[in-house]
């Protein structure tokens, strides 16, 4: 018997995704040797590195701290990585880990786990955790737990702008999104429903219902009870519309809330967060933004260098 036309559509949704999924593990492999060659090329001797921090046992998860040399109440800023949902590993990212470090900030990269083993419960949940092992460890680092921020890139844009907007993830370990120092996206999905019926990532990530799916959108919890936001965008950017960042802050400044949003021309996806400690001519002035909004919200902060 043919298979029915809802059953046909079903095998080719399935299909789709599967060859998504392989195209992120390949993709996942040239970001890897990427990531490698930036890293090593960071061999700074100004900051404390303490990888492998178990902040979940149970799902064998783990975190990476990255702090100046003799750090007394720093700002702390909690760092996800980007992947779409589905790859990406912290270690990739001690770049970011260091430069922030060697600009006075304690940097804290955690891993989550992804696309197909959890969806949107699973990821966040981490992701709450990893704040919450940061606030019950910050005065041990040389931070402070007021002086928390939240940061990411892409898909952890998304993941941290959450954190900081709907207060069920923190809510878990009596935390709230007005407890953090602020919130950092970089070209961050904050604006994506309806999710395209040609994406079964996001479908699979966020369900196949715009209500569903309204669950992980950080524009819908907007309220006036978040923490300052910098939103930081390339105009360039093909992965990520532009328009993710205008319509978070569109919606934060209805609320008269403490947001700013900066966009970058000719600034790409990849090129957006690279700029962080590789600053190009003519590129985004990624870090000095970042620091500059720390300084503006953190009790505690050099000015950056």
């Amino acid at each position: 018997m043919p298979p029915t036309r809802s059953r046909t559509s079903l095998l080719l949704r399935a299909a789709g995704q599967l060859l998504l999924l392989c195209a992120a593990t390949l993709l996942g492999g040239c970001e890897a040797t990427l990531f490698s060659g930036l890293n090593a090329t960071d061999q700074r001797r100004d900051i404390v590195e303490q990888p492998n921090q178990v902040f979940d046992a149970e799902h064998g998860l783990a975190l990476d701290v990255y702090a100046p040399t003799h750090a007394e109440h720093a700002p702390v800023v909690v760092f996800f990585y980007g992947g779409t949902w589905v790859n990406g590993e912290r270690a990739w990212y001690r770049f970011v880990g260091t430069t922030l470090a060697a600009h006075g900030v304690i940097a804290v990269i955690p891993d989550y786990r992804k696309y197909p083993q959890v969806t949107l419960d699973g990821f966040m949940r981490d992701a709450a955790a990893a704040v919450a092992w940061t606030h019950a460890h910050a005065e041990a680092m040389g931070g402070a737990p007021d002086d928390i921020f939240v940061m990411g890139h892409s898909a952890g844009g998304q993941i941290a702008a959450l954190l900081a907007t709907s207060p069920e993830w923190l809510g878990r370990h009596g935390l709230k999104p007005a407890d953090l120092a602020g919130f950092i996206g970089l070209a961050g999905c904050y604006d994506f429903v309806p999710v395209p019926q040609d994406d079964p990532i996001m479908l699979g990530v966020f369900g196949t219902t715009p209500e569903q799916q309204r669950r992980g959108q950080p524009v819908s919890y907007v309220r006036g009870e978040e923490p300052p936001m910098l939103l930081l965008q390339g105009t360039d950017d093909d992965e990520v519309e532009p328009s993710n960042a205008i319509s978070l802050y569109r919606a934060t400044q209805v609320l008269h809330e403490d947001s700013t949003l900066r966009t970058y021309p000719g600034v790409g996806h990849e090129a957006l967060l690279f700029a962080l400690s590789r600053p190009m001519k003519g590129g985004a002035p990624t870090l000095v933004d970042v620091l500059a909004f720390i300084q503006a919200h953190a009790r505690a902060m050099p000015r950056p260098q």
